[in-house]
């Protein structure tokens, strides 16, 4: 398949789970894929496994400075840019009374600064080619869930900044949608601690019985998703949580 040929796209979250499946997913359709991650060492391993028309770049997206620059830099060297997936993202779980000042601030900084920031810096380029916006949400930001306050603070802001921005830019021709994931079987699962004193009772009801998507299968919506394919879809939240929210 070619639906990507002669496209450009900014990937955040690149060395690393969901970002890197996208990442090798647009690229194996033509794509010329900009991966971003603030993990080098993982954007490295990202390049010798995706090839050559991945180009990793290594961006703290908590700083609008060099979100901006970032996107500039993406435009300047490929001549301009059709998709931004806004991937990224970090997790954890705390009792309420246990989120710290700096744990609340990494989680807004990373899930919904960054996205907006690389999202103002993109919007004109997207808007002259007709290009799309897909956002990672999450079940998370669709329904509230013990013990993870703050990260589902952070991905309900998603869901309403892709829908607030879908509305603003609806007479353009570029689109701006949402993907939202369930659980998935990347490294930021494997490593999610619970705090001490839960009440597993309440964590079941935020589980599927499907149990967990691989990256590839998430990396195959949000690609659809920016493709022309689903050229009618605009200001959209897409679920792709194996029915966690469906009742």
């Amino acid at each position: 398949m070619t639906r990507f040929t002669d496209k450009t796209a900014f990937v955040t979250g690149a060395a690393s789970g969901i970002g890197r499946a996208t990442a090798q997913k647009l690229a194996s359709e033509g794509a010329t894929v900009v991966g971003a991650d603030i993990d080098e060492a993982g954007l490295a391993e990202a390049a010798a496994e995706i090839g050559t028309n991945f180009h990793p770049l290594a961006v703290n997206i908590t700083s609008r400075d060099e979100c901006h620059k970032a996107i500039s830099e993406t435009v300047a060297s490929h001549g301009g840019l059709d998709i931004l997936a806004n991937v990224a993202g970090v997790a954890r779980s705390e009792h309420v009374a246990d989120v710290t000042e700096d744990q609340w601030r990494l989680m807004f900084g990373v899930n919904v600064d960054g996205m907006f920031w690389l999202s103002q810096a993109a919007i004109p380029h997207l808007i002259e080619s007709s290009g799309n916006i897909v956002n990672i949400a999450s079940n998370a930001g669709l329904m509230g869930q013990a013990y993870c306050v703050n990260y589902c603070a952070t991905k309900g802001a998603v869901v309403n900044l892709t829908k607030a921005m879908a509305m603003e830019f609806m007479k353009t021709p570029m689109r701006i949608n949402a993907v939202a994931p369930g659980g998935t079987d990347t490294s930021l699962v494997q490593n999610y601690a619970l705090p001490d004193d839960i009440d597993f009772k309440l964590l079941m009801r935020y589980t599927s019985d499907r149990g967990m998507s691989d990256p590839s299968d998430l990396a195959n919506v949000i690609c659809f998703v920016a493709s022309d394919d689903a050229r009618s879809m605009h200001g959209a939240i897409i679920s792709a949580d194996n029915g966690i929210t469906s009742g």
